[in-house]
């Protein structure tokens, strides 16, 4: 296990990675989470008898989300960039990632649960993207929610910032299983469907189901990358939004 915001371990006899957020109650997604998590997936990338990673967290929620002061115009290019190398990453994993998902998974908490594989939540998760309240909206969310769950689905998420729970999140097809306790769901369906498997079989299985996903989502990313950056933080009203936001008072919109 590791100090700081990632605690990262192997067991299951090496078949299984662990990923636990560690830095609760938030668990925000800035950038000291995305750089560790950027090294756990790539340090154990080429291990060939793994067979899967579950990412959890400590604490009573998965994630707020990012860090709504790294979305400051003169911080976002590098969080963004750094955030959708990690997602890109996470699409072309070479294994399934499980994700277990207590409490608030919001805003770049629930982009990173998009990227993984399987989802397994509560009924207590909450999950959404409110980044459309402070006057942005969620680049990766806009490419990873309608290829997972439709388009109507989608637009109602990204577009009212509204919450869904867990069992919304299952009747949807966003998540993959409900229970009291995600990640000893998440721990069993390794067991019972993972844990006698060829990793090798695996590696080319996850390959070949993920990637017309993954890449239809890597080419837009960079897209929507570049509206964020060139077109939304040039309005005022997305500087007042996250200002307002880190000044706790309510924005006054100029529709501009």
């Amino acid at each position: 296990m590791n100090d700081g915001p990632l605690k990262v371990w192997l067991e299951r006899d090496g078949a299984l990675l662990r990923l636990r957020l560690a830095r609760p109650k938030a668990n925000v997604i800035d950038a000291a989470m995305i750089a560790a998590l950027s090294n756990g997936f790539a340090s154990y990338r080429e291990n060939r008898g793994l067979l899967a990673v579950l990412v959890d967290h400590e604490g009573p929620h998965f994630s707020f989300g990012a860090s709504v002061e790294e979305h400051l115009p003169q911080r976002c290019e590098q969080m963004l960039k750094q955030l959708h190398a990690l997602i890109a990453e996470m699409l072309g994993w070479p294994k399934p990632i499980l994700v277990a998902a207590r409490g608030q998974c919001l805003g770049g908490g629930l982009e990173l649960a998009l990227a993984g594989s399987l989802l397994f939540v509560s009924p207590d998760t909450r999950l959404g993207q409110p980044e459309i309240k402070l006057g942005v909206f969620a680049p990766a969310a806009s490419v990873l929610l309608p290829l997972r769950i439709g388009q109507a689905r989608a637009e109602d998420l990204l577009l009212s910032g509204r919450s869904i729970d867990g069992a919304t999140a299952l009747a949807w097809g966003l998540a993959n299983d409900l229970s009291p306790d995600p990640e000893a769901a998440a721990l069993d369906y390794f067991e019972k469907n993972l844990s006698d498997k060829s990793a090798a079989a695996i590696t080319h299985a996850t390959r070949a189901a993920r990637e017309a996903f993954a890449g239809a989502a890597r080419a837009r990313l960079e897209d929507v990358e570049a509206m964020y950056l060139e077109k939304l933080m040039a309005t005022r009203d997305a500087k007042e939004g996250l200002q307002a936001f880190i000044d706790k008072r309510q924005p006054a919109w100029e529709h501009r």
